[in-house]
């Protein structure tokens, strides 16, 4: 089975993870389970991923489990019984307990070790699918929500691929991957690994349908991060406009409401006003490479070269992709 294992690993990761060294990837595929429940209503199956975060522990999404009436949990070819669920519905999270599972657990990392810009792979199963699949990507937003932050990153994956994880150039896991925005173009969202530890006190209950649903699900009462998505993707900068201004107004130092405005006022034309909602947003996170990105792009409009250089060293020390970009798209002729 492990050799199975072995050739999956080597087949499906290695072409889409150059980023990180097969050691880390061979280490975080061990930590990476199928999740398969049967539905009380009759409906099929469904599937999900899990991550092996503690003995005989495995976490998911809640929402995997929302129809089970039982569960089960894989790896390759072998099957696990599940003896009950630890339950965090607001967050999403649920614990799946299990006996005897002989895989080592994932080495937990947290959302304050993390910044805009740095490299995430995120790797896990889809829809059934046997083997993991893997891609890679950078963190783009950290969102404070309550005691933690929700993390959105460019690390790719599918519908039915809830519960997967999210891992940082360590293979420390850093988030739970939960949901996407709709759409080709699409956002996607994690839960910090730094809620594992409170749910691992909750109480342990039957896997059963049950009808809570989470935080970002609640149409009524979104965060402002989810209600600022679909305006941004879809271009509607007039709607993002005012949705960011209201969002700055209950939030005054939250670095992505800065620059979500500042998004919306450079494509409504309004440069002196975006600029300063830029330089805003690297105040409250220096760190953050889509503003200096942006506030770059300014300086090479009004060929200010000293602006220019100081972006292309800020981002060279974040994100050598981005920096790379940002030199191609300044004009310079390998770095500015």
């Amino acid at each position: 089975m492990r050799k199975l294992l072995l050739f999956m690993l080597a087949y499906f990761i290695a072409p889409h993870a150059s980023a990180f060294d097969q050691q880390t990837l061979l280490k975080v595929f061990f930590n990476i389970v199928q999740v398969h429940t049967v539905n009380y209503d009759g409906s099929g199956d469904g599937f999900g991923s899990g991550i092996v975060v503690a003995d005989d522990h495995v976490l998911t999404n809640c929402h995997v489990l929302r129809k089970a009436k039982s569960a089960s949990i894989s790896q390759g070819e072998d099957s696990f019984g599940v003896l009950g669920v630890q339950i965090d519905a607001r967050h999403d999270l649920c614990m799946l307990v299990t006996d005897r599972l002989p895989f080592k657990p994932a080495e937990i990392g947290s959302v304050r070790d993390l910044r805009n810009g740095v490299e995430v792979f995120a790797i896990g199963h889809s829809s059934g699918v046997l083997a993991p699949t893997t891609s890679v990507g950078q963190i783009k937003a950290l969102y404070p929500y309550e005691d933690s932050k929700i993390i959105r990153s460019s690390a790719r994956f599918a519908m039915g691929a809830s519960g997967s994880g999210l891992f940082d150039d360590q293979g420390r896991l850093v988030g739970i991957n939960t949901f996407k925005s709709f759409g080709k173009v699409a956002y996607f969202y994690a839960m910090p690994a730094d809620w594992i530890e409170k749910l691992k006190s909750a109480p342990v209950e039957p896997v059963a349908p049950f009808s809570k649903t989470a935080f970002w699900e609640n149409e009524e009462n979104r965060p402002f991060f989810l209600q600022t998505a679909m305006p941004e993707l879809q271009e509607k900068w007039s709607e993002l406009l005012p949705l960011s201004q209201r969002w700055i107004a209950a939030e005054p130092d939250n670095a992505e409401a800065w620059y979500e405005l500042g998004l919306a006022q450079e494509n409504l034309n309004m440069l002196e006003a975006c600029q300063q909602s830029y330089q805003k947003t690297t105040e409250l996170n220096p760190h953050h490479a889509d503003a200096l990105f942006r506030l770059g792009m300014i300086a090479v409009h009004r060929g200010d070269q000293s602006e220019i250089k100081h972006i292309a060293a800020a981002l060279a020390g974040i994100n050598s992709e981005m920096a790379a970009e940002f030199s191609k798209a300044a004009g310079c002729a390998s770095s500015c």
